[in-house]
């Protein structure tokens, strides 16, 4: 951790902790993104406002107004008809379409339920969650998303009211709660019929309410990533501005100091035994390798990544990413 973010309490009090989040935790979080919404329309690219950084696909513009021709306008925006009415070159003024609908994917699976410092996964991924929701309200656009677990999942259609967001914020909530209570994800029995767990699944729901010129958040470990939920990024990327969060803990990227060391599901318990100096190697390579293949898949779809340590502030990790992509 930077010593930026070990002495910075004014963004420490907005950091969640633990295995679980609290309604409350990510209502505050709209506070954070207020200190995040300056740096955010300062490094703004295009004119683009909020965290919306990649160039604008889609449709963005919208028309205004006629006026007459001026010299260094493009002459492709020309409009003949009025020029031939009027006598006199008229230009076709657009203005930059400013609400944007905002899609927030937010996975909740049983995967996401493990941490080794400060925050469980889950409850990271819930964190980011509601600081993109405030920072799209604050914004002015629509705000929608889905969350998803091992048996289920809700869609929230995006809407330009708090009532929207905060909708989507209590399911985070409730999914959020329910994996305390999970004991046996492989025992879990979808209520549809139809529901297949994993990211593709869920980007494929993710579709049916995402329009041209969106930009969509898509906040997981991505431990189900497959060809197929690659192909509906891939999609879903070409006319929107798709940015996946990957939310890692420390524990999955490096084995402890050798030793033996006590771990739990919430139900079972068992020892981890780290001596083995070749163990921690392959282990470290095997979770290098997924993230360089994540990393090499999204630069393949130009789609943005943001990592985010379980043990670092979810705030702070936003900002670093915000000053390094402009």
């Amino acid at each position: 951790m930077s010593a930026k973010m070990q002495i910075d309490p004014h963004h420490a009090r907005y950091q969640s902790k633990g295995a679980i989040i609290t309604l409350q935790q990510l209502l505050v979080q709209r506070y954070a993104a207020k200190n995040l919404e300056y740096l955010a329309h300062t490094r703004s690219i295009a004119g683009i406002s909020g965290l919306h950084l990649s160039k604008m696909r889609g449709r963005g513009i919208d028309f205004e107004e006629f006026r007459p021709y001026q010299a260094g306008d493009d002459i492709r925006l020309i409009d003949w008809r009025v020029t031939a009415r009027t006598g006199r070159p008229f230009t076709k003024v657009f203005r930059e379409e400013r609400e944007r609908p905002v899609i927030i994917a937010v996975d909740q699976t049983h995967n996401m339920y493990f941490g080794s410092q400060i925050a469980f996964k889950s409850v990271v991924a819930a964190q980011a969650a509601a600081v993109f929701c405030w920072l799209a309200i604050d914004n002015g656009d629509r705000v929608g998303g889905l969350v998803f677990s091992d048996i289920e999942s809700n869609l929230v259609r995006p809407k330009r009211s708090r009532r929207s967001a905060l909708h989507l914020l209590n399911q985070v909530f409730l999914y959020n709660q329910r994996l305390q209570h999970v004991t046996d994800p492989e025992s879990q029995i979808p209520t549809d019929p139809d529901f297949r767990p994993g990211l593709a699944h869920a980007l494929g729901k993710i579709r049916r309410i995402t329009k041209p010129g969106s930009t969509l958040y898509v906040i997981s470990d991505f431990v189900t990533l497959d060809d197929k939920a690659l192909q509906y990024l891939n999609q879903l990327s070409r006319h929107n501005n798709v940015i996946c969060c990957f939310i890692y803990d420390s524990l999955e990227e490096t084995l402890p100091v050798p030793g033996i060391y006590s771990i739990t599901d919430g139900s079972h318990k068992g020892a981890l035994n780290t001596h083995s100096s070749k163990a921690r190697m392959r282990y470290r390579e095997q979770f290098h390798a997924r993230s360089e293949r994540l990393e090499t898949e999204l630069d393949r779809l130009q789609i943005r990544l943001i990592k985010m340590r379980t043990n670092q502030l979810v705030v702070e990790q936003i900002r670093e990413w915000i000053a390094k992509n402009s």
